[in-house]
């Protein structure tokens, strides 16, 4: 088991331990020794996205009701994008892309104070990931991943198939402003 430390403060990439023999494999997804996280997690959520050109996101939970997760993709493979906008973070604003694949097993733990959104690149995606605080719907917003002072490049070509709540998500400056002085 490794753990790769990104660029950004706080994230990482969890590569376990997998056993592969002739009846299949084996690997830890989640232990609280391995893991350097003094997070406690209290809901699981399970994602099913059908067809190539999904993007969900990007997300986040707004104080009191912020959110750690801790991701993988259990079916097909995607490209998760994480955003760091804890205003007094060394990294805010930088973003970093990560592929994720049922094959490949890594898990990404995304902290608090992160948006979070993924794009499915096979026809069907399950996406699995636990979270440290309880959804809180008014307390949920969606930031436009195509903003330009974000700078993502999704490296798409064609039609994103989005829902109606991200297609009309905040500009970054609105958000920015509706988080001005939360603790992040």
């Amino acid at each position: 088991m490794t753990i790769e430390y990104l660029d950004l403060k706080d994230a990482y990439i969890y590569h376990p331990d997998v056993f592969k023999d002739n009846r299949g494999w084996f690997f830890e997804s989640y232990s609280e020794k391995k893991l350097p996280s003094d997070v406690v997690y209290v809901q699981d959520n399970h994602s099913y996205s059908k067809g190539k050109g999904v993007f969900r996101g990007l997300h986040i939970q707004l104080p009191p009701f912020t959110q750690s997760k801790l991701i993988r993709c259990t079916k097909g493979e995607i490209i998760d994008v994480i955003v760091d906008v804890r205003e007094s973070s060394p990294t805010f604003l930088k973003h970093r892309m990560i592929h994720l694949s049922a094959d490949n097993f890594n898990e990404l733990f995304v902290p608090k104070g992160f948006l979070h959104g993924f794009l499915t690149i096979s026809d069907e995606v399950e996406v699995q990931y636990k979270v440290d605080a309880l959804y809180n719907k008014e307390s949920e917003r969606s930031v436009r991943f195509d903003d330009k002072t974000l700078g993502i490049d999704l490296g798409w070509k064609g039609d994103l198939i989005m829902s109606k709540k991200d297609k009309n998500a905040l500009i970054l400056d609105a958000f920015l402003k509706e988080l001005k002085g939360a603790n992040l």
